[in-house]
């Protein structure tokens, strides 16, 4: 076997190998992840309200999908319950009324309330996205990383047969040519 090809297996097969390992622990930690989100939501008992989307009303929130869709909900109440505005813009309004307009001030704590609320929801959608890549990409290099060690293990194992057969012309480009020379 030449240097070239010896350099070649090594390379594919570490490769292969470091893939393998680090492929299934990505899938096992993306999947660890998602477990700790549906706790985490679960733990906050937030269900759809009756007037929420089609389908979710009373459902508990348990997924970065759902997540998403309650922060839209809170998202709509806040546009109405503030006609449109948002919270810098109420606070602005508060600061040129001199601060002591108790219902400005109402109005921009529930803003703020309904801001931070659905920034949450959708922290937790945002993680339940990169576990979905996290395992996406764990699985992807699981399987190249077999595709390697395959690869490998056949430039291995057709190296061998070669030999046993005692050289001959190989077509293939890692080969030797006729007679088993370089």
């Amino acid at each position: 076997m030449s240097l070239a090809r010896r350099t070649a297996v090594a390379v594919l097969g570490g490769a292969g190998a470091a893939m393998l390992v680090a492929g299934p622990v990505m899938v096992v930690r993306g999947r660890k992840g998602r477990a700790e989100i549906r706790a985490e939501l679960r733990a906050q008992s937030i269900t759809f309200p009756d007037g929420g989307p089609v389908g979710d009303a009373g459902r508990a929130v348990l997924t970065g999908p759902e997540a998403r869709r309650y922060a839209q909900v809170i998202e709509g109440n806040l546009r109405t319950a503030t006609g449109g505005r948002t919270y810098a813009q109420v606070s602005a309004d508060l600061m040129a009324a001199g601060g002591a307009d108790e219902k400005l001030a109402a109005l921009r704590r529930t803003a703020f309330t309904g801001q931070m609320l659905r920034a949450s929801l959708l922290n937790a959608y945002l993680a339940w996205q990169v576990t979905t890549l996290v395992i996406g990409l764990g699985a992807l290099l699981t399987g190249s990383g077999a595709a390697l060690a395959a690869t490998a293990g056949w430039l291995l194992a057709e190296d061998g047969d070669t030999r046993r057969a005692g050289g001959g012309v190989r077509s293939s480009c890692w080969g030797r040519g006729a007679g088993g020379s370089p």
